[in-house]
């Protein structure tokens, strides 16, 4: 793909004059790049090896508060540093930003372990147990957003309460009314593309102003790695174009909900399906069946990873093609889990439950937690559920709150030994601090807020 770069690759484009910033960035909770912007000079001297940052950004809010009460920093112990180390095979070029390169880090302490509950730790921490199983997890991600008339600035100096969608009407494939905001996603489009994001399409979604990204399919890693840039740019892009974005679940409870479906199969190492079996109904093999099953079993206790904030929750509509209820189906979005690509090579498992406010690294993570704990137990899949599953009672519903997810994450066994205690104490301590900043009057600052930032 056109975007990535090598180290010398890097050197030459600097020495040319064509690069003279790098963005050196790790992964917070919440998903977002955080990190420092190297002269690149500095950087293919010596800055490429490693920087430092402060610990504190495993443990802040989405406001940037220390928050209290984490066992791996506080004021306690001082807040000092984690080495944040690029992994070179991240570095790209990003053109929406004049002379300016980006690579992802490594979050590790000062022996160069890899912090626990640093989001790409965790994820892995689980591809590395798939492939010691003899898998390959593959996955994909897609992306919801709404874009605005509204700039950023303006949102910011008040024009929350005239919030103008670039649409007014559903535009859901809708080819007339995308040509119309064209400027905007064909500078996505090819800006990712350029930045060596595999991008096969842009679509109107289920509702005015709704967007939705779409890139190739790849290994768990790098499909969460493109995730966040994918994410991080779109919100770059439409701020240099005047407008905004949000990737907020549900901005508005009268709107569709933003998604992020995840994709998943599991491949051997000599790039076979494991996932596919041509004599059975759907194509779906033993491997897939057990796999599917844990994702079943484990779903509400992993949910919090899913639909980490208290917002999160509004998505979960009926009728408005959010799920209700965790069972499996073909090829049917009333599911929780709908199977995909039935009979084909392609056949895979589609997880709806996670919106676009999704950390993808601990969504990722969970899920492969839970189908790996299927496989390992052999667990047998459960009947398959047809026809309108919003309306269908008696059958396992996601979570109906954060308070309820939290609690389920924190007494799972499954989780706890994926895990490991102190990451999963870790990010209940995060659930339990969204739960408590919110158990209050929404006012319009708080809605701004989420708006920004999400």
């Amino acid at each position: 793909m056109p975007g990535n770069l090598t180290l010398e690759d890097l050197k030459t484009a600097v020495k040319a004059g064509e690069i003279d910033t790098v963005l050196v960035a790790g992964i917070d909770m919440q998903g977002r790049l955080m990190g420092k912007r190297f002269h690149a000079a500095f950087f293919v001297e010596s800055g490429w090896q490693e920087t430092h940052c402060c610990n504190y950004l495993l443990t802040v809010d989405m406001e940037m508060n220390t928050v209290q009460g984490y066992k791996s920093s506080s004021w306690q112990t001082g807040y000092g540093d984690y080495v944040l180390k690029p992994d070179m095979s991240t570095l790209r070029h990003i053109p929406w930003l004049p002379g300016t390169a980006l690579v992802l880090g490594d979050t590790l302490d000062h022996h160069g372990v890899e912090i626990p509950h640093s989001p790409r730790a965790i994820l892995k921490k689980q591809v590395a147990r798939a492939r010691a199983l003899g898998f390959e997890p593959m996955m994909a991600t897609e992306l919801e957003f709404y874009l605005f008339e509204n700039s950023y600035e303006n949102l910011r100096d008040g024009g929350l309460r005239d919030l103008k969608p670039v649409s007014n009407y559903n535009e859901d494939y809708h080819i007339f009314q995308t040509t119309k905001e064209e400027d905007v996603m064909r500078a996505i489009r090819n800006g990712l593309y350029g930045a060596g994001i595999p991008i096969e399409n842009s679509k109107g979604e289920a509702d005015a102003g709704q967007e939705e990204v779409n890139y190739r399919y790849s290994d768990a890693l790098d499909t969460a790695d493109n995730h966040v840039i994918v994410k991080n740019g779109i919100k770059e892009i439409a701020f240099t174009k005047g407008k905004s974005v949000t990737f907020m679940a549900k901005y508005d409870h009268r709107k569709a909900g933003s998604s992020s479906h995840i994709h998943q199969s599991l491949w051997t190492s000599y790039g076979e399906a494991s996932f596919f079996d041509h004599d059975d109904k759907h194509g779906m093999s033993a491997t897939m069946k057990h796999f599917l099953a844990g994702q079943l079993a484990h779903a509400q206790e992993i949910t919090a990873f899913l639909a980490p904030y208290v917002n999160s929750y509004k998505r979960f509509t009926v009728g408005m093609f959010a799920p209700t209820k965790a069972v499996w189906s073909a090829d049917n979005r009333t599911a929780g889990f709908r199977v995909c690509g039935v009979h084909t090579k392609a056949v895979r498992v589609e997880c709806r439950i996670p919106g676009s406010d999704v950390n993808p690294y601990l969504a990722c993570a969970a899920l492969l937690a839970a189908g790996l704990a299927g496989i390992e137990a052999k667990m047998e899949l459960e009947p398959e559920m047809s026809g309108d599953m919003y309306n269908t009672a008696g059958i396992r519903e996601i979570p109906h709150n954060l308070r309820e997810a939290a609690a389920l994450l924190n007494t799972s066994k499954m989780l706890r030994e994926a895990f490991g205690d102190d990451v999963v104490e870790h990010y209940h301590h995060a659930a339990q601090w969204e739960i408590s900043e919110t158990d209050r009057v929404v006012t319009d600052f708080e809605v701004q807020r989420l708006l920004e930032r999400a």
